[in-house]
């Protein structure tokens, strides 16, 4: 399985790689790869975003430099930004693997391993999506499926700035709050501290070995990052 690792990357940009490796994925033109970056501050919002739950007004967004945009995975409103790690499966889960829930599964599995790394017990809470640290969310799950070949996936908070949660419901869940690896621990976790150990046990998961590269496959449209 091969990770990409990408450094920052606008959120546009970073959802136009992955439709443009899905589409090679279904074709058969490249294995199973998973892109691991970092977005400047962004909030999307999924299939099931309801506007109430961005708290911000655009001009309050807008001068915190942070861009709204509308995605096709499930779930509602979430934010991304520096000091977090976010993971892109662009995995073919044909033939014996055809299982959402699953595969969801180990999207939060992938997470709560690597918060055991660090110490850290995260779990799932019943009825709701991600990794949980009692009732603090550290890591969101959101997923879009083509043809059984995955797109988007998790976002694990390392240092993140949380102040910036506080503009959103996130996920659209009232009464839970959002914490980081960093608040939890007391001392600053950045997100290559975290990127080894997420990708091993994700690659585990799938029985696979990871192999690293820290730029995009070859024959994939340049990448424009910061």
């Amino acid at each position: 399985m091969l990770f990409c690792r990408l450094g920052t990357v606008d959120y546009a940009e970073a959802h136009r790689l992955q439709k443009e490796l899905q589409a090679k994925r279904i074709a058969g033109a490249i294995g199973d790869t998973v892109l691991l970056l970092e977005h400047p501050p962004v909030l999307t919002m999924g299939r099931s975003s309801k506007e109430r739950h961005v708290l911000a007004t655009p001009e309050v967004l807008e001068a915190r430099g942070i861009s709204v945009h509308e995605v096709g995975r499930g779930g509602d409103v979430t934010y991304h930004g520096p000091g977090q790690l976010v993971a892109y499966p662009i995995i073919d889960l044909k033939p014996d693997r055809r299982d959402v829930r699953k595969y969801v599964w180990s999207l939060e599995e992938t997470m709560i391993r690597t918060c055991a790394d660090f110490g850290l017990s995260a779990a799932r809470v019943e009825g709701l999506n991600g990794a949980w640290i009692g009732d603090r969310k550290v890591g969101a799950v959101g997923v879009r499926i083509s043809q059984w070949v995955t797109m988007h996936g998790l976002a694990l908070n390392a240092n993140s700035d949380l102040t910036h949660f506080d503009l959103i419901v996130p996920c659209g869940i009232q009464d839970k709050s959002v914490t980081s690896l960093s608040a939890e621990l007391g001392r600053t976790t950045f997100v290559a501290d975290v990127i080894e150990p997420l990708a091993r046990h994700f690659a585990e998961l799938y029985e696979s070995e990871v192999e690293w590269l820290d730029a995009l496959p070859g024959g994939l449209s340049s990448l424009g990052s910061t």
